[in-house]
């Protein structure tokens, strides 16, 4: 079959691999039929996060049609279409009873390197290095999914592919986001990032009741999208000081709740920027402009959700702030069991918009160009989206 493969750092190649087969009997192999690209990915490709190995396939966000089952599998039959989370979790261990799915104690194929780099390993990821399990991913005619009754999910007859394909990862990585946030009616939230997970989060925080929802970015083409079909306010930091900025809109007092959906390779100015260049290029930290900024931004008492994807560490990390202003900073990988099906009911009423996300369709054999459209955001491009099963 045909894939999306890392060759190495910015190295992508659509290349011919083995098919997939059942090795658990819990497991399910899926025809492939949308699978977007991320901003996650990026750090992959970039060689920002260890483990990737060459002819590694890409993706972790995708929907398609179940073909095969395991003997122990349950609750899905051959011809469902479902949407399947990014993250692979058991769904009986402690963690994932507790609705913590991406901290499974059984996720993880391959445990060993992640538990040296951080104690304890997590749950796996599709396509996203041997880190987290060495899974391959969705960028691919067909996928291997393990646990498939725990990760997969009916998707309404109403959605198409196009939209649907982010109840795998934007759309309930952005509700948990402003589920940490403890969102109170009369809250004013600040979002950091108008990509994908961003816009999922700030729409999230406002049907959680937020009275105010602000979200930053730079490019034009994101900022617009926020205001034309979330009807939000944005911040554009590249011209004001963010901030001071806030700080107006809350008459002095700062957002109650602030979103981090940026992750190691924020973008920023000034020589705070120059020194995280620096220091990121020989792996030595990670860019974090965004990330402090949210922590100073953040009114006293509120609350730091932090999705974008960190691996290491964090240099100028303002924890006087985190103290002294006494905020609360949460974070994890998505627990997305906990959310789709709710999620998925929202976007098929209509209340939780993603097709417009969807700035180029591509079929699969076009994946390094929907990489290289994606990364430097050329010709307008917040998400593309590949089909493998198209000519």
């Amino acid at each position: 079959m045909k894939a999306l493969c890392w060759m190495g750092v910015n190295d992508l190649a659509v290349t011919d691999v083995p098919e997939p087969r059942l090795l658990n009997d819990g497991d399910a192999i899926v025809r492939v039929t949308a699978s977007a690209v991320c901003g996650s990915d990026l750090h992959l490709i970039d060689g920002y996060i260890p483990a990737m190995r060459r002819g590694d396939i890409l993706g972790h966000e995708f929907i398609g049609e179940i073909v095969e089952v395991g003997p122990g599998v349950r609750e899905r039959r051959v011809g469902d279409r479902v949407v399947v989370c990014s993250i692979i979790s058991c769904g009986h261990c402690r963690y994932c009873r507790e609705g913590r799915f991406s901290l499974c104690d059984n996720g993880n194929a391959q445990p060993a390197a992640f538990e040296d780099l951080y104690g304890y390993a997590g749950g796996g990821i599709f396509g996203y290095s041997h880190l987290v399990g060495g899974y391959a991913g969705s960028h691919a005619e067909y996928v291997r999914v393990p646990f498939v009754d725990v990760g997969s999910f009916p998707v309404p007859a109403g959605l198409d592919d196009d939209s649907a394909v982010y109840a795998s990862d934007a759309v309930p990585t952005g509700w948990m986001a402003a589920d940490f946030c403890d969102v109170r009616p009369g809250d004013v939230v600040a979002v950091w990032g108008a990509g994908g997970v961003g816009q999922m989060a700030a729409a999230a925080a406002r049907l959680m009741g937020a009275e105010r929802v602000v979200v930053i970015d730079r490019f034009p083409e994101r900022l617009e999208q926020v205001h034309r079909h979330l009807g939000l306010d944005t911040l554009d930091y590249g011209e004001v000081d963010v901030v001071e900025a806030l700080r107006d809109i809350t008459g002095g007092r700062g957002p109650d709740a602030c979103v981090e959906a940026v992750g190691m390779e924020s973008h920023g100015f000034g020589a705070q920027y120059a020194y995280d260049r620096a220091k990121q290029l020989p792996r030595l930290a990670e860019r974090a402009v965004a990330l402090r900024e949210a922590i100073l931004a953040c009114g006293k008492g509120g609350v730091v959700s932090v999705v974008g994807v960190f691996g290491g560490f964090v240099d100028k990390f303002p924890m006087g702030a985190v103290v002294n202003k006494g905020l609360t900073l949460r974070s994890a990988q998505q627990h997305g069991q906990r959310y789709i099906p709710e999620l998925l009911e929202r976007m098929a009423a209509g209340e939780i918009p993603t097709a417009h996300l969807t700035t180029h369709p591509l079929p699969l054999s076009e994946g390094p160009r929907g990489y290289e459209l994606f990364k430097h955001k050329k010709d307008g491009c917040v998400r593309a989206v590949l089909h493998p099963q198209a000519a």
